[in-house]
C-alpha cells in the first residue's frame, strides 16, 4: 500500500471515528434517565446492522478504499462498543440482578449478530437494485 493511501485511509478511519463517537455519546445522553443500559444496547445493535449494510453494498459495488474504513472502521468503530457492554454487564450481574445481565448479554450477542445479518441482506439487496438501474439507464 502508497504512503499517500494509507495516510488518506487514517485520515478517513478518524474523522469516522469522531463522528462515531460523537453519536454514541449523544445516544448515551439521550437515553441516560433508563436505568438499563439502553444506550449501549442501542449502539451495538444499530452499528451492527449499518456496518452490515456497508458489507452487503460493497460485495456489489465498487467503494472507494477509504470510504469504506472510514464509514466501516471509523464510523461503526468509533459507534459501537465492546468496553461499555463488558462494563454494563459487569454492573447489572452487581448491582441488579444475574438474569438481567444474562438478558443484556444475550440480546446483545444475539441481536448484533441478526441485526448484522439483516443490515447485509439489505445492503446487498439495495446494491443489486442500483446496479440494475444504472445498466437500464445505460
Amino acid at each position: 500500500m502508497r504512503l499517500s493511501t494509507l495516510l488518506i485511509n487514517c485520515l478517513a478511519v478518524g474523522i469516522g471515528g469522531a463522528l462515531g463517537t460523537l453519536f454514541r455519546y449523544g445516544l448515551n445522553v439521550y437515553t441516560l434517565s433508563s436505568e438499563y443500559p439502553l444506550g449501549t444496547l442501542l449502539e451495538n445493535g444499530i452499528g451492527s446492522f449499518l456496518l452490515g449494510v456497508l458489507a452487503g453494498w460493497c460485495l456489489h459495488q465498487k467503494v472507494a478504499e477509504w470510504l469504506r474504513v472510514g464509514l466501516g472502521v471509523g464510523v461503526c468503530g468509533g459507534f459501537t462498543t465492546m468496553s461499555t457492554f463488558a462494563a454494563d454487564t459487569f454492573f447489572l450481574a452487581q448491582f441488579a440482578s444475574t438474569p438481567m445481565a444474562l438478558l443484556y448479554v444475550l440480546l446483545s450477542l444475539f441481536g448484533g449478530v441478526i441485526l448484522a445479518m439483516l443490515g447485509m441482506v439489505y445492503g446487498e439487496r439495495k446494491s443489486l437494485q442500483s446496479t440494475k438501474r444504472t445498466e437500464e439507464d445505460s
